[in-house]
């Protein structure tokens, strides 16, 4: 969907956003950089946290989900390398 608007060769700025992405974690401030992982993992743990308590069973929701919705699991991965690096950006000013 997403993904098929824009290519892993091809976008506005050439590149898919993963490359995007990484291409900014390299080059932004540092702090800023730092800051927006961390963020990123803080919520990890925190969906961790909240998945222990139902871990059986959610391992195997997220098997189920991983195969039946894909192409949904690639175009939020495509807007969470976007969100993340537009975050950096807009603070690297």
């Amino acid at each position: 969907m997403i993904n098929e608007l824009f290519p892993e060769d091809d976008g506005m700025f050439m590149g898919s956003p993963k490359s995007k992405f990484f291409d900014i974690v390299y080059n932004a401030n540092r702090n800023l950089v730092e800051q927006e992982i961390e963020d990123i993992i803080e919520r990890m743990c925190l969906l961790e946290m909240i998945a222990e308590e139902h871990e059986e069973e959610l391992e195997q929701k997220l098997a189920e989900v991983k195969f039946s919705k894909s192409q949904e699991l690639e175009d939020r991965k495509f807007d969470a390398f976007i969100n993340s690096t537009g975050n950096i950006l807009s603070q690297n000013e």
